[in-house]
């Protein structure tokens, strides 16, 4: 009987050994159900590590707002507001600090200053021989849109700008010669009526 006993304690000593261990019951004797595997834990997902780069730090996306430009004030001087598309070019004879003309009877031509700046230059004619236009500095007397001659028979003197007792500045023809008078054509005899002020400076070089 003790040798049954020990052999029976044997067999359940490995009974306990081969479900610690893994080894089924059949290994000594003994029949066992089978295991009933138990359901797998979901495994969590890990979103993916990116490598950082060695040395580099990675900043937090900011957004910046681009500032609004600031519009500049617009301004407008007299002579932008006048210029033309004549002939700006700078050979100007006469020396003329604000606004004025200025008229050389040798070259035939004449200058529209404002702010001492050349705004336009056009051809001209000038006194006939015996009628020469007087140089000198002068001043804007007086103008007329729609002057007439009381010494020429009542003759059309459009735009006249005068500067030099009846010597004006007006409409006239470009290829006969004036009785003293400064021809320019219309278009131009109308920008010098517009442009030219009483008291404005004009002065006249041979």
């Amino acid at each position: 009987m003790a040798k049954v006993g020990m052999a029976g304690s044997a067999v359940l000593v490995l009974g306990a050994l081969g479900v610690t261990t893994g080894l089924g019951l059949s290994d000594v004797g003994v029949e066992r159900p089978a295991a009933v595997a138990a359901p797998a834990a979901p495994l969590a997902v890990v979103p993916p590590v990116l490598p950082a780069a060695a040395g580099v730090t990675t900043l937090p996306v900011t957004t910046t707002t681009k500032p609004t430009a600031t519009r500049a004030k617009a301004t407008t001087t007299r002579a932008s507001r006048t210029a033309s598309t004549g002939d700006t070019s700078s050979g100007l004879p006469c020396s003329i600090s604000g606004d004025g003309a200025c008229v050389s009877l040798s070259a035939k031509r004449a200058w529209l200053v404002q702010d001492g700046k050349v705004v336009r230059s056009a051809p001209i004619t000038s006194g006939r021989p015996g009628e020469r236009t007087p140089t000198g500095t002068f001043h804007v007397t007086w103008k007329d849109a729609d002057h007439r001659s009381s010494q020429f028979n009542d003759a059309p003197m459009p735009w006249s700008v005068f500067f030099n007792g009846g010597i004006a500045f007006h409409t006239g023809s470009l290829s006969r010669q004036s009785a003293g008078c400064i021809h320019l054509s219309d278009a131009v005899a109308r920008q010098f009526f517009r442009t030219l002020a009483v008291g404005d400076t004009v002065v006249v070089v041979k």
